[in-house]
């Protein structure tokens, strides 16, 4: 071992240097884990700030300015300060919050505060706020210490500008990101079963990968646990939040932004993660496709051509055409030998099924709502996000960069 050790070299016959070799080597071999050790360690489990979609460890909360970023996580953490409810719908547990909010004031603070609040309730007790910070020391060292004193805590940082240096010299864009991200995740990995959520921008172009929209350089997704997007146009209440991270399962659950006030689109993650993929088929398109598919969606037994007719009021001939176009597109199903039509992910048969243009493997399921089985079709090539064929389909703003590369590398 000593033969090939390539640390740092001392004089030869010099025993104090040598006996700092010996810590040194030892010291780092000491980090080295066995896989036995491994399998019998016992580690505490993942914490929830907001369960599915906020866990301990060091976060970005992303989306362009003005967008309601501030109020969200000012949202979120009222919900955590007070217990009970997050975004209208995912039961949280109380925990004490710290909220740092630089680039507001008291009086701010308490009319966004009382907003948000139903009336009459006060503000938690155990939702602490700062205004007047500076120096990222300073920033950096009152997280540290609030952190101490607050066992599994959830601290927001709003924003991440407040605490970014200026590249030094000779430093890369990405070296400077990746350390300030570097430094926000020691403050939560030194408090395990703590969150560090931090505000940021999102970069001005739109990006296929919800991911590529922080703005900066990828060294702070890089450093980050996780990173939640927040995704809504100029003008509407309509929103996605979208997330990924080491601990967390990737998804985009629809939303809506009102007043200020952000929730879920349904009673559970579930529902608004199915709200958003419905959203995904029906973007692009015109109102009488969109009724035309959004009717097929919530008819998991099928529906014929007729009685989408009769249902929407519109011309058979038109709605057939329509339907043909939606099949066409992957927005709906109609497994052959069928006369109905089917939402995208349902089913009814252990068999193979396949759509006009497109194979694909059917399993049964039972579905939560209904008593019978219905039809699920996956492609043979499933996108992870949107569940299209990769090499069949454009896919959805999010994730149409994968099916790019997946028909690309199928040409080469």
């Amino acid at each position: 071992m000593t033969e090939s050790y390539d640390g740092p070299a001392f004089p030869e016959g010099d025993d104090e240097a040598r006996q700092a070799e010996a810590r040194y080597k030892a010291r780092l071999l000491d980090k080295i884990h066995t896989g036995d050790w491994l399998d019998q360690h016992h580690f505490a489990p993942m914490q929830w700030m907001v369960p599915g979609l906020v866990p301990e460890g060091s976060g970005l909360l992303v989306g362009p300015p003005k967008i309601g970023k501030s109020w969200f996580a000012l949202g979120l953490g009222l919900s955590v300060a007070a217990g009970g409810s997050a975004l209208g719908a995912i039961h949280v547990e109380q925990r004490d919050v710290l909220y740092l909010a630089l680039e507001d004031g008291d009086r701010r603070m308490q009319t966004r505060c009382r907003k948000l609040l139903p009336d009459g309730d006060p503000i938690p007790e155990n939702f602490s706020y700062i205004t007047d910070l500076v120096e990222e020391r300073d920033i950096l060292a009152v997280m540290d210490y609030w952190l101490d004193a607050h066992k599994g805590g959830l601290v927001m940082l709003d924003t991440l500008g407040k605490v970014m240096p200026a590249a030094s010299t000779g430093q890369t864009q990405y070296q400077r990101d990746y350390n300030i991200g570097g430094r926000l995740k020691k403050v939560a990995d030194d408090h395990p079963g703590s969150t560090v959520l931090t505000v940021h921008h999102s970069r001005k172009a739109e990006s296929v990968d919800f991911m590529d929209s922080t703005s900066g350089t990828q060294g702070l997704n890089g450093a980050a646990d996780f990173t939640i997007v927040l995704q809504r146009p100029r003008g509407e209440n309509d929103a996605i939040i979208a997330i990924s991270g080491r601990d967390v399962e990737e998804g985009s659950y629809a939303a809506v932004s009102e007043n200020g006030s952000w929730s879920i689109d349904g009673d559970s993650l579930a529902e608004a993660s199915h709200a958003a993929a419905q959203a995904r088929l029906t973007s692009g398109v015109g109102d009488k496709m969109t009724q035309i598919v959004s009717l097929v969606s919530r008819s998991p037994e099928g529906i014929s051509g007729t009685e989408v007719a009769r249902a929407t009021g519109l011309r058979e001939d038109t709605v057939r055409q329509d339907l043909r176009r939606a099949l066409k597109d992957g927005r709906i199903l109609q497994p052959k030998d069928r006369g109905k039509y089917f939402p995208v992910n349902t089913v009814s048969q252990v068999s193979h099924v396949t759509s006009d243009d497109e194979p694909g493997n059917v399993t049964r399921d039972r579905c939560d709502t209904h008593a019978e089985s219905q039809l699920t079709v996956v492609p043979d090539d499933p996108c992870p996000d949107c569940n299209l064929s990769l090499t069949g389909r454009t896919g959805s703003n999010t994730c149409s960069w994968r099916h790019t590369q997946a028909q690309q590398e199928a040409a080469s």
